[in-house]
């Protein structure tokens, strides 16, 4: 029994170092792994996020959201009261400058057009009568006056015939001013019943009809609008611009603008009005800024949403980066101008004159160097946007610049507060 005992305690022993060898060289490496995932330098691409320096274009932009709208365009009314006895056109008709657009019953316009005229012959004739009652005064005031001559007559005759000329002479004058007036309201009367008729003052297409056959139109209370003609080749974007944006507007600067059916197609044209009186809406100041596209295949229609951009200013064909890689802005210098390298270039070839380059400055980007290490580089940056930067000289096409660094796994779950860093209410997978 002695010797069964001793040899057993001896393996005992050996046993238990054997497993503490074991458990150091586990907790060692686990150690080493863990000073290597969350504590040691690694490898950088673990590390941080990278993304290459691109050849591209660049645009800084005001955007603003507003509506469009025909430039030219007329609310077509009624000029006479009556009842709309027809319409000849519908929603969508092209007409031109002159085409009869509908019309209004004239029964009564033209019974007051017949009354003038009957009033006025009345007149013309009485014009004739009093033109002989004339000629018959002249007739016996030359006879007073030759008998007066001869002293064949009395003072008191001869005055008569005077009186009587010159009474003769004011009636003609009397009626002569109303046949005047007569023809006066006769010109008013024809015109009015021409009115019944209603015209295209001039070529479009007639986008909306207020008005129904049958309706009565009364022009004495307010005036009537029956429907409006739109020329819809050239179309306005009227845009509401905040405060804060509004100074980089300058009358004539390019303006582009996309639809919600279309947000892949462009649409360009240039600033033309700025409106200097704003509107508040929930206590937000907004100017209305307005410019002019064509529209000849008539694509765009009234009353679309369109998402506007104004252009301050614009590159093509420069080298860009993610504006999250730049840091540590430096004072803005001038600009090197046209023979800086990857200078700003015109919006677009066809642009009268190309959107003004901001002054450049300086700023501290990091990049991964040829040894795989993490390197600052000071660079200048041209025009730069929310999304992009231009980079003018410091850095070369393809040169992976850090954009953002990567958060270990141990400090995602320590931020969740969760095992597996799985956020509060988030089902595992």
């Amino acid at each position: 029994m002695n010797t069964v005992s001793g040899s057993v305690r001896p393996r005992r022993r050996w046993l238990r170092s054997v497993s503490a060898v074991l458990v150091l060289v586990l907790l060692a490496g686990g150690g080493w792994f863990a000073w290597a995932k969350w504590l040691g330098n690694g490898n950088p691409a673990d590390q941080y996020v990278f993304a290459a320096v691109q050849r591209g274009d660049i645009e800084d932009v005001v955007t603003a959201t507003g509506t469009l709208q025909p430039r030219d365009y007329v609310d077509v009314g009624a000029q006479v009261s009556g009842q709309l006895k027809k319409i000849h056109v519908e929603v969508g008709s092209e007409v031109k400058a002159g085409d009869l657009l509908a019309e209004i019953d004239p029964i009564v316009l033209q019974s007051k057009v017949d009354a003038t005229r009957a009033l006025l012959r009345n007149q013309r004739a009485q014009l004739m009568e009093r033109e002989s009652n004339l000629l018959l005064a002249e007739s016996l005031h030359r006879r007073q006056v030759n008998l007066m001559a001869e002293d064949a007559t009395t003072a008191e005759t001869l005055q008569n015939a005077e009186a009587v000329l010159r009474a003769a002479k004011a009636q003609i004058e009397a009626l002569k001013a109303q046949i005047d007036q007569s023809e006066s309201n006769l010109r008013a009367d024809e015109a009015n019943l021409d009115y019944a008729r209603i015209y295209a003052p001039f070529a479009g297409t007639v986008v909306s009809i207020t008005a129904r056959t049958g309706q009565t139109l009364n022009t004495n209370q307010s005036a009537p609008i029956i429907l409006r003609i739109a020329d819809l080749s050239t179309m306005t974007v009227q845009t509401q611009v905040s405060e804060a944006d509004v100074t980089r507007l300058k009358v004539g600067m390019e303006a582009y603008f996309t639809t919600l059916g279309n947000p892949n197609q462009r649409w360009y044209g240039r600033l033309s009005q700025i409106e200097p009186t704003p509107t508040v809406t929930n206590n937000v100041v907004l100017f209305n800024a307005l410019f002019d596209v064509p529209n000849p295949d008539r694509t765009l229609m009234t009353q679309m949403t369109a998402q506007a951009f104004f252009i301050a200013a614009a590159a093509h064909d420069v080298l860009t980066v993610p504006a999250s890689a730049l840091a540590q802005d430096g004072p803005r210098r001038p600009s090197a101008g046209a023979s800086t390298p990857g200078a700003a270039k015109p919006p677009r070839a066809a642009a009268d004159k190309p959107a003004a380059a901001p002054a450049a400055r300086t700023a501290t980007v990091k990049v991964l160097d040829a040894e795989g290490r993490i390197a600052e580089r000071r660079v200048t940056v041209g025009i730069g946007n929310r999304v992009q930067a231009q980079i003018v000289d410091g850095l070369e096409e393809g040169t992976q610049v850090v954009t953002g660094q990567r958060q270990p796994a141990g400090q995602r779950r320590a931020a969740t507060g969760m095992p597996g860093g799985v956020p509060p209410g988030v089902p595992r997978r």
